[in-house]
């Protein structure tokens, strides 16, 4: 996500819109398989380390349910930026599109990095 926002954007001012358009679905189409695999993974085993580990919430502290909770907002986030944005720029190639991921791609990458914080805290 740091890399489609602070590395790809200011490199692509180079290019005719048409042509940045048709990059920025390219690696989006990446960057969304990547992202899926991505989150899966730490969904599950996340889970797993929470009911295997350490035998349910009950005992984990306050900053393993703050990491739930601020991971299943960065999955849907994830989930609107795919089913939404992600589909219209798809199918109708509108720049106001790639603005909008762009956007959320930003949030999520906030929130990831509260989450590391969160993680770290204890």
């Amino acid at each position: 996500m740091a890399f489609a926002l602070f590395i790809l954007r200011p490199s692509l001012a180079v290019l005719s819109s048409a042509d940045r358009l048709a990059l920025y679905k390219q690696v989006f189409q990446r960057l969304f398989l990547w992202l899926w695999c991505a989150a899966t993974a730490v969904i599950l085993t996340g889970y797993a380390m929470v009911f295997g580990v350490y035998g349910g919430y009950r005992y984990v502290g306050w900053n393993v349910q703050l990491m739930n909770l601020l991971g299943l907002i960065m999955a849907g986030v994830f989930l609107w930026t795919f089913f939404f944005p992600w589909y219209q720029l798809r199918s109708t190639d509108q720049a106001s599109a790639v603005a909008s991921i762009r956007r959320l791609l930003f949030a999520n990458l906030v929130l990831g990095i509260i989450t590391i914080a969160v993680a770290a805290w204890r």
